[in-house]
């Protein structure tokens, strides 16, 4: 228990630097985008590269995989119904809302959660994995058929998925860890030192965007799709997750822990991102990803004293 405290510690001060970086505007307004793409683009894939190429690929993609995807997928299909039929939202609506209520922000708050908390940034690779490759890719189809806005071809998301780097950078440390081969020092030890920046940037950009965030301020007739979306995504899910894991797999210890945690992660920003892209369920998307990052912290410390990790 005592490291897991540190852990979260250590992942809280860092945001309280980025919210005093913000507070001061040190690095302008541009400063959380670029911190981010910085992260996003170069840093991450690196990080995800390098530790996943000496991971146990049994380990990562066994049990984890099947909780991750199962809980993810019960969790956006309980919500689903409860938006469309009880409070009666529109097809497009309730599918965003789903989404809201089962994206999890398996990068920027996903990563360091792993590396200090978890112990390890390879828990979070079969959530980055799952997701990227498969489970956005879903609702984006979904989302363009109702919609019929932006169709992309059978072969776009493919290639979308092969565009993105955080999936490049853990295929490469993926297939290094399943062949054994080993990359020169020359090309590993700069892989390391670029990955050592992920974890702070992406903190101290989740810790500059929480200045002037106002959830919940929109009189829109939303509050309660919102409030129930950020209740699914920090407490059903995890439940879910938390069930499988136990009960239908038979896990325990610390690989309960992190598959109950990883859940437990607030929604992604991608969220929101696809609620202007196709123009509905914009403020549910915007609010629950605000609600959810501000809590998910504190979340994830009670599960780990429910837990008793």
């Amino acid at each position: 228990m005592t490291g897991v405290l540190s852990g979260f510690c250590i992942v809280w001060l860092v945001i309280g630097a980025g919210m005093l970086v913000a507070r001061f505007n040190a690095l302008g307004p541009h400063g959380p985008m670029v911190l981010s793409r910085l992260a996003f683009f170069v840093a991450s894939p690196a990080l995800l590269l390098q530790t996943l190429s000496k991971a146990d690929l049994h380990s990562v993609f066994a049990l984890p995989l099947v909780v991750t995807a199962s809980g993810a997928i019960i969790t956006g299909l309980l919500f689903f119904l409860l938006v469309r039929f009880w409070m009666r939202r529109s097809l497009d609506e309730s599918v965003m809302s789903a989404m809201s209520a089962s994206l999890a922000n398996s990068a920027n708050l996903g990563i360091p959660i792993a590396v200090f908390v978890l112990g390890d940034a390879s828990y979070v690779a079969p959530l980055l994995i799952f997701q990227l490759a498969f489970f956005t890719p879903m609702y984006l189809l979904v989302l363009d058929t109702l919609t019929n806005k932006h169709p992309i071809s059978v072969l776009g998301f493919p290639l979308q998925i092969l565009r993105n780097p955080m999936i490049l950078g853990t295929a490469v440390g993926l297939i290094l860890a399943g062949t054994g081969w080993k990359l020169p020092l020359l090309i590993s030890e700069p892989i390391t030192l670029i990955g050592g920046a992920a974890i702070p940037a992406m903190l101290l950009a989740f810790g500059m965007s929480l200045i002037g965030s106002r959830p919940l301020g929109h009189v829109d007739g939303r509050r309660l799709d919102t409030l129930l979306a950020t209740g699914f995504k920090l407490i059903v899910h995890p439940g879910v997750a938390f069930l499988i894991a136990r009960f239908a797999l038979g896990m325990g210890g610390h690989a309960l822990f992190a598959a109950v945690v990883t859940a437990a992660l607030p929604t992604a920003q991608n969220v929101f991102v696809a609620a202007s892209r196709y123009r509905v369920g914009e403020v549910v998307a915007k609010d629950t990803v605000l609600l959810t990052t501000i809590l998910a912290v504190p979340t994830m410390l009670l599960l780990a004293l429910l837990l008793n990790t």
